[in-house]
C-alpha cells in the first residue's frame, strides 16, 4: 500500500507550528494547530533552567565531547582522529540543534539568548553544510573514523538513518521556528539520498533494509509534511513496512538477537513491545505518523495494540520504561525491578513522543494522562534542578549501603560518554508548550491535555479563540481558564481529568456551576459547550489528596509494598529527610502503616519549593540469626515474619523528579506496607 501524497499545506507562521504538524489530509481525531505559551509557575521555571542552563552549555559540551571537532575533520576531508567511540555522536549535535531551534522560537526567550542561539545555529548549519559530501552523505563516523567502509553496510549497528533523523527533525525545527531554510537544504540532501538508494525489492533501489536504530521513519514523515514531498512519506511508510527480516542478525541473545532492533517480526503483527525501549517507541512514533497519513486500520490497530500492551504490563509508576541494563530494553510481562530498573531519560522521551501521537491520531485522554505522568516523573528526573547535570538511567530503589560497597559519588553527572539523554531533554523542554493543547480535526473544539500558566490561541468555532490559564499545579489542583477571545460561535472547551482524579473533581464557571446542557464528562475528558464570551472564568478543581498506590500483583519486584502520589507526583524517600530514623537503621528496615494517612505540608525551602508528603512508618526488627548456622540469612517459614514494632517514624517524601540533587543518599519509592 503506497501513502498518499501530502499536498503542500500553507506554512503557519514561524514559531507556531511543533514538532508534529499533521498533513492536510491526515485521519486524526485531534490536530496541534493550537499556540501555546508558558508564562509562569513550575513549568516556566524548569523551561528557564533548560534554556539559561542545559541549551546554553550546549556548545561548550559539544566542543569538549569532540562532536564539533569531527565535523571540521569531515569538512576538511580528513581521515582518522575521529572524537569518541560511537557511530551516532553526530545525533548529539542535531538534538541540541533542535533545542536551540525550539528555543529559538519561543516569545519568552530573550534578545540576548536569541542573539546567541541564532549565531551558534548559523555556526553549526554552516560546518554541517561544509561536512556534508557531494552526494548529500553525513555522518562523521563513516566520512573520517571508517572512510573505506561501503556506506549503509552495517545498518545493524551503523546508525546512518538514525542520525540523519535527527538531523532532519532539527532542520525541520529550525524552519518552523524561524523560517530560514539553510539547516533543511541540508538535511534535504541527505533525505533525498536516502530516498533513492532504500527501497523494496525490484524497485530498483541498491539498499532493501532498515536501520538498527528507528528514527527515519518519524522524521522522514515529519518532512514530508514541511514540504509536502510524496516520495519522503513513501519512504517512511517503506522503513515501517520493512521491520521483520530485514537485518543480518541471528542469535538468540543480547544485541545480536532480531528482537533487540525490533527486527522479529512486522509490526502489524507484533503483540508486545521487546528490545531495546528507546528503538521501540521511535519505530511505534513513526508507525502511528504512517498510520495518521494514511488511514490504515491494520497499522493503527497495531499501534493501539501495542501502546495498551506498554502501559500496562511494561511501564514503571513514574512512566519510565526499560527494565534491562544489559540492553537497554523491555523485560518479561510485569518484570519491573526497582533498584535495577533502568528507566533511560531517552525512553520516557520517546514514550511522550509516541503517546502524543496516539493522542492526536484517536482523540483519547489515556495518551495524555501517560504524557504527564512521564513529563513530571520519569523526564523531570532526568535532569537536576540546576539543570547542569544529568541521569541517564532512573532507578526507583537505591539501597542502604550502597556508598559504602562503590564509594560515594552522586549520580549525576555533568555529560555522558553516550550523550544520548542531555540534548534530548533539552529539545523536549523547549518545544514543551507545543504539547499541552489541540483543536478538534472540524474546528468545533479546543483541547487542553497538560496544565501550565500562560496563554492558548486556536481557530475554533470559525474564529479566534484566546484562553489565560492561571495554576499552580502540580502543587495546587485549581486550573482557572478566562476566555480572552471568544471567537465567532459556539465552540467546545474540553478539559483533561486526570484518572488519577476522576472520582473527585468540580467545574465551575464565574463562581458557579455550568448548566448540565453545556457540560459533559466521558472518557476522561470534560467537555464544556457554549457561546463563550470574553472575561469569562472556568475553575477547574482536581483533587491532590495524597494517596498510597498499590502495583498489580504480578510485579513481584513490589509485591506487599506501595508508593506515594500527589496529583501527577511520584514521591520517593531519601534518607537524608529521615533525621529521625535511630543510629544503625536505614529505609530499607521501615515498614509504612498504610492506616496511618498521609500528610502534605509546603516546603519553599526544600529542593527549590515543594509539597513535601508525610508518612507513618515502624521499623522491622531484623531477624536474629538461628542457632544452626548464625552465618546464614535465611530462615524457616515456620518462624514467620517479625512485625514491625517500636514508636512510630515520621517519613518525609519528596517528589521523585528531585531526587539526587543533594549529597549522596539511599532513596526508596515503593515501601513495604502493613495495613
Amino acid at each position: 500500500m503506497s501513502a498518499p501524497s501530502p499536498a503542500p499545506a500553507p506554512a503557519p507562521a514561524p514559531g507556531t507550528a511543533g514538532p508534529v504538524r499533521l498533513g492536510p489530509g491526515a485521519h486524526a481525531a485531534l490536530r496541534p494547530s493550537a499556540r501555546t505559551t508558558v508564562t509562569g509557575g513550575f513549568w516556566a521555571e524548569r523551561r528557564r533552567v533548560n534554556a539559561e542552563v542545559s541549551i546554553a552549555q550546549g556548545p561548550a559540551r559539544l566542543e569538549e565531547a569532540g562532536n564539533l571537532e569531527n565535523f571540521r575533520r569531515a569538512a576538511a576531508g580528513e581521515r582518522g582522529g575521529f572524537q569518541g567511540g560511537f557511530p551516532f555522536q553526530d545525533s548529539d549535535v542535531h538534538k541540541w540543534l533542535e533545542a536551540a531551534a525550539w528555543q529559538l522560537g519561543d516569545p519568552g526567550t530573550s534578545d540576548e539568548q536569541a542573539r546567541e542561539l541564532t549565531r551558534h545555529l548559523r555556526e553549526m548549519t554552516e560546518l554541517l553544510a561544509r561536512a556534508q559530501d557531494g552526494t548529500g552523505y553525513l555522518n562523521t563516523y563513516y566520512q573520517v573514523a571508517k572512510p573505506d567502509v561501503p556506506r549503509f553496510s552495517e545498518l545493524h549497528w551503523g546508525h546512518e538513518l538514525y542520525t540523519a533523523g535527527h538531523l532532519i527533525q532539527a532542520a525541520v525545527a529550525h524552519h518552523r521556528a524561524t523560517g530560514e531554510r539553510a539547516l533543511l537544504d541540508v538535511a534535504r540532501k541527505f533525505a533525498d539520498l536516502i530516498t533513492g538508494t532504500f527501497g523494496p525489492e525490484g524497485s530498483g533501489k541498491p539498499v532493501d533494509g532498515v536501520d538498527g536504530h528507528p528514527e527515519i521513519e518519524t522524521a522522514l514523515a515529519e518532512l514530508a509534511r514541511e514540504t509536502g514531498e510524496r516520495r519522503y512519506a513513501e519512504a517512511a511508510q517503506y522503513f515501517v513496512d520493512r521491520h521483520g527480516g530485514a537485518l543480518p542478525v541471528r542469535t538468540t541473545k543480547g544485541a545480536g538477537r532480531p528482537g533487540y532492533y525490533q527486527d522479529h517480526m512486522p509490526v502489524r503483527e507484533a503483540r508486545a513491545v521487546t528490545g531495546h525501549a528507546v528503538r521501540q517507541l521511535y519505530l511505534l512514533a513513526g508507525a502511528a505518523d504512517v498510520a495518521t497519513e494514511t488511514g490504515e486500520a491494520e497499522l493503527r490497530e497495531a499501534v493501539t495494540r501495542l501502546w495498551e500492551e506498554m502501559a500496562a504490563r511494561q511501564t514503571y509508576v513514574t512512566g519510565g520504561i526499560g527494565a534491562h541494563h544489559s540492553d537497554e530494553g523491555f523485560g518479561q510481562p510485569y518484570e519491573l525491578p526497582t533498584e535495577r530498573a533502568y528507566c533511560e531519560t531517552c525512553a520516557a522521551i520517546a514514550s511522550v513522543q509516541f503517546s502524543w501521537r496516539m493522542a492526536l491520531l484517536t482523540g483519547e485522554a489515556r495518551y495524555s494522562d501517560l504524557i504527564e505522568r512521564t513529563l513530571y516523573n520519569a523526564v523531570l528526573c532526568g535532569v537536576s534542578l540546576s539543570g547542569d547535570r544529568y541521569l541517564y538511567d532512573n532507578p526507583l530503589h537505591v539501597r542502604d549501603g550502597h556508598a559504602d560497597q562503590e564509594g560515594a559519588e552522586p549520580p549525576r553527572v555533568p555529560w555522558f560518554k553516550c550523550a544520548c539523554c542531555p540534548p534530548n531533554v533539552m529539545r523536549l523542554l523547549a518545544s514543551l508548550p507545543h504539547y499541552l493543547a489541540s483543536v478538534s480535526a472540524d474546528g468545533s473544539a479546543l483541547q487542553l491535555h497538560q496544565y501550565a500558566s500562560g496563554t492558548v490561541t486556536a481557530d475554533v468555532g470559525g474564529g479566534e479563540a484566546v484562553l489565560r490559564v492561571e495554576t499552580g499545579y502540580p502543587w495546587h489542583g485549581r486550573i482557572a481558564v478566562t476566555v480572552e477571545s471568544a471567537g465567532a460561535g459556539p465552540w467546545t472547551l474540553a478539559l483533561r481529568v486526570p484518572h488519577w482524579s476522576a472520582a473527585t473533581w468540580s467545574v465551575t464557571l464565574d463562581g458557579a456551576p455550568l448548566p448540565e446542557a453545556e457540560q459533559a464528562y466521558e472518557g476522561g475528558w470534560l467537555r464544556l459547550t457554549r457561546a463563550w464570551r470574553p472575561g469569562e472564568t472556568v475553575v477547574l478543581s482536581l483533587d491532590l489528596t495524597p494517596r498510597f498506590t498499590l502495583a498489580d500483583p504480578r510485579v513481584d519486584a513490589v509485591r506487599g509494598c506501595a508508593a506515594i502520589e500527589r496529583g501527577p507526583l511520584v514521591y520517593c524517600v531519601e534518607s537524608l529527610d529521615q533525621p529521625g530514623l535511630p543510629p544503625g537503621t536505614g529505609l530499607d528496615d521501615l515498614v509504612v502503616d498504610l492506616g496511618a494517612g498521609l500528610g502534605e505540608e509546603e516546603r519553599p525551602g526544600l529542593l527549590g519549593g515543594v509539597t513535601a508528603v508525610t508518612a507513618t512508618a515502624r521499623l522491622r526488627p531484623r531477624p536474629a540469626a538461628g542457632d544452626a548456622a548464625p552465618w546464614w540469612p535465611y530462615r524457616p517459614a515456620a518462624e514467620g515474619v517479625p512485625a514491625p514494632a517500636g514508636d512510630p517514624v515520621t517519613l518525609t517524601a519528596i517528589p521523585y523528579y528531585a531526587w539526587a540533587n543533594r549529597d549522596v543518599s539511599s532513596m526508596r519509592v515503593w515501601l513495604p506496607a502493613e495495613g
